[in-house]
């Protein structure tokens, strides 16, 4: 409980707030269709992986930068992380998402916003599906940034930034298809 007295932890999931409200306004906005025809897959893709990556990079000494709640749940898992600081990311995460997607929501014109980006299936593609394709995507991507965040990678976090984003992106690339390639749970609960 110490912890929670700290001004670093409350700093910390400070910047997790704010690193998960830029990523869902960032990556979201990169969702919309302001032209009429079919999303652009590629843009989609590269906004969520910059993000993530810029994210990283801005945020790794302070937090870490997850800006995710599955990193963060992999990171407790393997003892990486405290419990209540890991409670203190995923709420951080999921209320910083919500504000994400409310700034969007507000500064969108409403013929544009459509769905807000939300994660749905593609036509075709049944729940049990796109569950087994969303944890196929989610489970590399995490398992890299796991190696990434690794202590022996001399405490570099800025290292960690290009391989997560790149991981992130290449998910999307393939995901966008089935059912959004979300691989953030935060991400999928605030448009929704």
């Amino acid at each position: 409980m110490r912890e929670l007295r700290s001004s670093a932890f409350w700093r910390a999931v400070l910047a997790e707030f704010l690193g998960s409200l830029l990523y869902a306004l960032l990556g979201l906005g990169a969702s919309l269709r302001w032209a009429p025809g079919p999303p652009s897959v590629l843009g989609a893709a590269l906004a969520f992986g910059l993000a993530q990556a810029t994210l990283v990079q801005a945020l790794g000494n302070v937090s870490g930068g997850h800006v995710n709640p599955a990193i963060t749940l992999a990171l407790l898992l393997a003892s990486q992380l405290s419990l209540p600081r890991a409670l203190g990311y995923l709420l951080a995460q999921l209320l910083g998402t919500l504000a994400g997607a409310g700034v969007l929501y507000g500064v969108t014109p409403a013929p544009i916003r459509g769905t807000l980006g939300l994660s749905a299936l593609h036509p075709g593609v049944g729940p049990g599906q796109g569950t087994v394709v969303e944890m196929l995507l989610t489970a590399p991507f995490v398992l890299c940034a796991l190696a990434s965040f690794d202590e022996r990678h001399n405490g570099r976090p800025g290292s960690a930034a290009l391989p997560i984003g790149c991981s992130l992106a290449l998910g999307h690339l393939f995901g966008i298809h089935y059912m959004g390639a979300s691989m953030n749970p935060a991400r999928s609960f605030a448009p929704a």
